[in-house]
């Protein structure tokens, strides 16, 4: 049996949690394999709207397995609140959530060194979410961090002394902080956590699929947010792509079955970076108003553009995305005209590839086509959909050389159409 991988191909907030949710049914195991609680998943269904950040989407599913790999980074006092949110709604967590041991903590210092760095940076700030995700990942890759298994071993002395590690580069940085009220919340969200069902998910996830059991493999962020391959330095501080899904679980490449990449009708980014395509115009707030364009962790308005196909095609590659997925087609629903980049200019040559500096002088190249000027949320049938949408996804997939399996036309589970 092979995993299969569901990822965003954009720059996050793709909707990737609501599509977990749609597909957990014909999936024993939903498994996350990296990011933190930055990444903010958004499920709608029953006239309840709930966000997930460091739980699987496959949680709503009473008899699945979910998993936190050990790529994830996992902040014990966030995951008491989202666990304690999610068990006074009726879900039993503690039944079908497993967390790796070697999934890396989020110490109370990592948070206050996040504020101080991006302090330090001034005009150059990246727009992190404030919530220790580099600094918990910068702990790991040079071997000082504290992993939830530690949590089982001598755990007061290996706290205090990374603490302590901490506290003198925030004096080197003449940071100002309290730690008092953030540390005593934390340590009993370590008592909590102990709760749980701690494993070493990649011997549990190996042993799953021997017996054939399927597993979805759950990304955070988006492609063009991945350390290595995204639009460096505004990125996220682990691997997002599908090898991810390797590493953040332990799973060989050659168990990688279906990958599924989820992409927006349009594009969007939080935070700062570049954005080829972005919209500073009425049509860029519309789009942001239409689809309620803000952040499920951060509450930032999201920037707005046009799709950008050159970076879709480029994602698409790194992750050998096998299915495609289109969300908020329905926030396109009044347009009169739709435009798709389908290259860039630079220096006035034109480039239909992603190039390595993204930063300035890239001029988006379009192609219009017609807008399809239909409400589409109550549509439940692909042979509903009015001929410009069709043609929309035509085009698409044609430039993109890889099918649109599913597409959303809104938040609720019911709006979601395969074809």
């Amino acid at each position: 049996m092979k995993v299969d991988v569901l990822l965003g191909l954009q720059w996050g907030d793709e909707g990737k949690g609501k599509v977990v949710d749609v597909l957990t049914p014909r999936y024993d195991v939903i498994a996350r394999f990296q990011g933190g609680p930055n990444a903010g998943h958004t499920l709608e269904f029953e006239g309840q709207k709930y966000v997930l950040r460091s739980i699987p989407s496959g949680i709503f599913q009473g008899d699945k397995v979910n998993i936190i790999g050990n790529g994830v980074v996992l902040d014990p006092a966030l995951f008491k609140a989202e666990a304690e949110a999610l068990e006074a709604s009726g879900h039993n967590l503690k039944e079908r959530l497993h967390i790796s041991k070697k999934a890396h903590l989020i110490l109370p210092t990592h948070r206050i060194l996040d504020a101080a760095y991006e302090a330090a940076k001034g005009d150059a700030k990246v727009g992190t979410t404030g919530k220790g995700i580099g600094p918990t990942y910068t702990d790991k890759v040079s071997r000082n961090g504290l992993r939830v298994g530690d949590i089982l071993h001598n755990f007061e002395e290996k706290y205090a002394q990374t603490k302590a590690r901490h506290e003198e580069i925030l004096k080197s940085l003449n940071y100002q902080y309290d730690l008092t009220e953030l540390e005593k919340e934390w340590l009993a969200a370590v008592e909590f956590l102990k709760q749980f069902t701690l494993v070493d998910s990649e011997h549990e996830i190996n042993n799953l699929l021997v017996n054939d059991k399927k597993v979805l493999c759950e990304g955070a962020q988006g492609t063009m947010l991945d350390i290595d391959f995204g639009s460096y330095p505004f990125v996220t501080s682990s691997n997002t792509i599908c090898a991810g899904a390797c590493t953040g679980l332990g799973v060989a490449p050659n168990k990688i079955g279906d990958v599924y990449g989820i992409f927006k009708a349009y594009c969007t980014r939080v935070g700062a970076g570049p954005f080829p395509t972005e919209l500073f115009d009425e049509t860029g707030d519309k789009i942001c108003t239409l689809g309620h364009e803000f952040g499920s962790v951060t509450g930032r308005k999201r920037r707005c553009g046009w799709i950008d196909l050159v970076a879709l095609r480029y994602a698409i590659m790194l992750n050998g995305a096998t299915k495609l997925i289109m969300m908020k087609s329905d926030v396109l629903d009044t347009f009169d005209t739709i435009k798709a980049c389908v290259a860039y200019k630079v220096n006035g040559e034109e480039i239909d590839y992603f190039p390595y500096d993204i930063t300035e002088g890239i001029e988006p190249v379009y192609v219009e086509l017609d807008g399809w000027k239909t409400d589409m949320t109550s549509m439940r049938s692909e042979n509903e959909f009015p001929e410009e949408f069709n043609a929309y996804l035509s085009f698409l997939e044609e430039q993109l050389g890889t099918p649109i399996t599913i597409v959303s036309i809104g938040p609720d589970r019911a709006q979601t159409i395969e074809r």
